[in-house]
């Protein structure tokens, strides 16, 4: 059986996020419960995800992030066979995806 992040814990984190009011204790919750890396991890994925959506090449990406071809790779996969996350946040940001 695969693991889900549809746990009790998940959904009681989910609703601390959901309480915060504005960016000054967003920054404050993640900066204590998060190490520094953990937040950087998270934030490099997106916008490698950004990246692709916007049609760049793993090359290109690569240089510009600093992240691995693995990487890249891995946050692909997720868009392609993931939920449709990156999409509906990519809509709502207003980035431009690709005409592929």
């Amino acid at each position: 059986m695969a693991k889900t992040i549809r746990t009790e814990t998940v959904e009681e984190f989910f609703s601390a996020i959901r309480a915060l009011k504005n960016d000054e204790e967003f920054f404050q919750f993640f900066e204590d419960i998060c190490t520094t890396n953990e937040v950087l991890s998270i934030a490099d994925r997106l916008r490698v995800a950004k990246l692709l959506y916007e049609g760049k090449t793993y090359i290109e990406i690569a240089k510009e992030t600093g992240a691995s071809t693995a990487t890249i790779s891995r946050v692909n996969r997720s868009m392609g066979y993931g939920n449709g996350s990156y999409e509906y946040i990519f809509e709502r940001l207003g980035v431009k995806k690709d005409k592929e």
